[in-house]
């Protein structure tokens, strides 16, 4: 098998899934979006973005498939099959659709936009990002009051989904330390080596 990645949120945590699993996968660097790349790329996947997962001549595209896939063949609970499963689904869309979402201008304004922009980032971008972490960042502050992780009593799927942008909140200035709960979790998280650095000798 071929897992596909480029430094970006979704293929990092397609990749530090495939670390914690010991998913038996060969990591290839990729550029879908070049110029000189794309059309062929879209053979792997039609949209033309990393990561996929390549496996007996198919396909699989989309981080959260690809995850389930390599759970799947680690026969791993990462990837809740049981009573817990519709819960670990429930924070998979709440952080794609809400936490992920406010996070993603927080991510590319200060992350990626000064690597190849010499201009400032546009502020109300920024602020409307914050304002709606903020807000979403409330909710999941509370609910992990009493608790270590999303799901049940161990990490799940639905820890690595959650925190995809925190690993940068520093260059982010996502406001983490807001929020001690949070803080807490991605605190566990980071002692993860697979979490920390699943770039590490590629």
């Amino acid at each position: 098998m071929k897992l596909y990645y480029t430094k970006n949120l979704n293929p990092r945590v397609a990749l530090a899934a495939a670390r914690y699993l010991k998913s038996p996968v060969e990591f290839v660097a990729c550029s879908p979006q070049h110029p000189a790349h794309k059309e062929a790329f879209k053979a792997l996947n039609p949209n033309a973005r990393a990561p996929v997962l390549e496996e007996n001549g198919k396909t699989l595209w989309e981080t959260d498939a690809i995850v389930c896939r390599l759970s799947a063949i680690a026969k791993s609970d990462f990837w809740r099959v049981g009573d817990e499963q519709p819960d670990m689904i429930r924070w998979i869309s709440w952080a794609t659709h809400h936490l992920n979402r406010a996070a993603d201008p927080l991510y590319f304004f200060r992350v990626v936009w000064p690597t190849f922009m010499s201009e400032a980032p546009p502020q109300e971008k920024l602020d409307e990002g914050l304002h709606n972490f903020v807000q979403h960042a409330v909710v999941l502050n509370d609910y992990l009051a009493d608790r270590k992780w999303l799901v049940g009593g161990q990490l799940s799927y639905a820890d690595f989904r959650a925190a995809s942008a925190l690993p940068f909140a520093a260059q982010a200035q996502i406001p983490l330390a807001d929020f001690p709960n949070m803080q807490r979790w991605h605190n566990q998280l980071m002692e993860l080596k697979a979490w920390r650095t699943p770039f590490a000798g590629l």
